[in-house]
């Protein structure tokens, strides 16, 4: 590569040595290549009267002699472009041998179709605007390198084209469709801060930076939870932020350390209403991205239809493991039937953390039937330190949804009694002097909020990364993150 591009950097003093200025500050465009595709033969009626100025990457370049065929690519599409050396001249033609494929040309002439009916512009003056310095990448088969994709995202855009962009395309509808619904009914979109002195609202471990000019650690945000909440004290009753958490944890298929979550809170709600929100709003950005209820998901049709299936956490567990656990009260017993079972058990976890190390398990073995849409409903009280208390004791009022096997997010009827949210904040701090490092710290401040008095609320958080793996149907959450972290590569050790 170091060869090809000192050939490049010697062909762009060429072009300087002539006084032509390989990096112009400004350019001239007259249509999109796709405006022009779309009309070509009501356009191309024009002639050669006709004026018509493309910009583009050269991605194919064909010397024939006299004439050079070209192809040039914008971001709407691609076109064949003609060069010949009388309309040209023969200085202008000749610099053609100083542009390489990579290399963006502003490209003006008329259009026509070629003997094979090829949709072409017959160019009669033409000008580099950006010289390339370095190769595409491999020049049939796109860029098949996983890593190297996710790693320089770009060259993955230039060598899968239209592919590539599409997943990043319906990334962003996505998010467009979930912002449409909650606007619609209601929901204030708010900004809450990304630095925070105190983090919360999740069980993670936080990155910490420090300010200078205070002279303070400050942590990024694990979950924008607490902040949110605050709001709802203070009387706004439908609030929701779309933004970047980050938490200090492991890379794999579905988590990423940098990543976006979609916050929104209800006042006066509890957690069956934040069911049906979910439900209703995950099957209207299907309709909206995908144009169907019906997504399919690495191999599996997925019906997102409402209702979907409320499921107890326990009975599925139950169900799918063959572990009871209402059997096992306590933490002790749990983890001794877990380990006859051939389970690896983390002595630092209490009975709740063990039920979630379960039904992460139930999710690994491909069950058909956990592949659809469903909630599971009624989580353990001690993992579930900001929700409500379910009837049933030991439980709590809390729900995650699933779609193709997809922990997609975590919703609550909120906690708003402030002295068992104080109580509750203790256990987890009793948790973490037993070794829990991701238990939840206690927010004073938060808790003076809500003695102040908060609503009844109903409590959602969605995973918006991992809503656009189901749309996108895509197998990694490095897949849907344009510029997702990444190891250090050897030489950069």
């Amino acid at each position: 590569m170091s060869d090809e591009r000192e050939v490049r950097i010697q062909r762009l003093h060429a072009l300087r040595e002539q006084g032509i200025n390989p990096y112009p500050n400004r350019v001239e465009r007259t249509h999109t290549i796709a405006e022009v595709l779309e009309n070509f033969d009501a356009l191309a009626q024009q002639g050669q009267q006709g004026s018509f100025t493309l910009d583009g990457r050269i991605r194919l370049l064909r010397d024939m002699g006299k004439s050079t065929f070209a192809q040039i690519e914008d971001g709407t599409g691609r076109i064949q472009v003609y060069f010949r050396i009388n309309d040209l001249g023969e200085v202008a033609y000749k610099n053609l041998k100083l542009l390489d494929l990579g290399d963006f040309v502003q490209t003006t002439g008329y259009l026509f179709r070629t003997r094979t009916g090829e949709r072409t512009l017959h160019v009669l003056n033409y000008r580099i605007i950006a010289k390339s310095l370095r190769p595409l990448p491999e020049k049939y088969h796109g860029l098949e390198d996983k890593e190297l994709r996710q790693r320089k995202r770009y060259l993955d855009l230039i060598a899968n084209g239209e592919k590539a962009r599409e997943v990043f395309v319906t990334r962003s509808r996505a998010i467009s469709a979930m912002r449409r619904y909650l606007d619609e009914h209601g929901f204030l979109e708010v900004e809450t801060p990304i630095l925070q002195p105190l983090y919360g609202g999740a069980t993670a471990r936080p990155f910490v930076t420090h300010h200078n000019a205070l002279d303070r650690d400050l942590y990024l945000r694990i979950a924008v939870e607490l902040y949110l909440k605050r709001l709802i004290v203070g009387g706004f009753e439908r609030v929701y932020e779309i933004g970047r958490d980050f938490r200090n944890e492991g890379i794999d298929r579905s988590h990423n350390p940098e990543f976006t979550m979609m916050e929104c809170y209800q006042a006066y709600a509890d957690y069956h209403d934040m069911m049906k929100l979910v439900e209703e709003m995950i099957y209207f950005i299907a309709l909206q991205v995908k144009g169907s209820s019906t997504i399919v998901y690495q191999g599996t049709s997925i019906d997102l239809t409402p209702p979907w299936p409320r499921i107890p956490l326990l009975d599925a567990v139950a169900e799918y493991t063959g572990i009871d656990v209402n059997r096992y009260p306590d933490r002790d017993s749990l983890a001794a039937v877990m380990r006859a079972q051939g389970y690896d058990v983390n002595p630092s976890f209490g009975r709740g953390r063990l039920i979630d190390d379960l039904m992460k398990g139930m999710f690994r073995r491909g069950i058909p039937q956990l592949k659809q849409a469903l909630f599971l409903i009624d989580y353990p009280l001690d993992i579930s330190p900001l929700a409500k208390s379910h009837p049933t004791p030991g439980l709590a009022e809390r729900f995650q949804p699933f779609v193709g096997g997809l922990e997609l997010g975590n919703a609550f009827t909120e906690l708003n009694d402030p002295l068992d949210q104080r109580a509750r904040f203790e256990d987890q701090m009793r948790q973490r002097a037993q070794g829990d490092d991701e238990a939840q710290v206690l927010d004073e401040d938060f808790l003076e909020a809500m003695e102040t008095g908060m609503p009844p609320t109903g409590g959602l958080g969605i995973g918006v990364d991992r809503l656009a793996m189901l749309m996108a149907d895509q197998e990694s959450i490095r897949d849907v993150i344009l510029f997702p972290t990444m190891r250090k590569m050897a030489e950069e050790q």
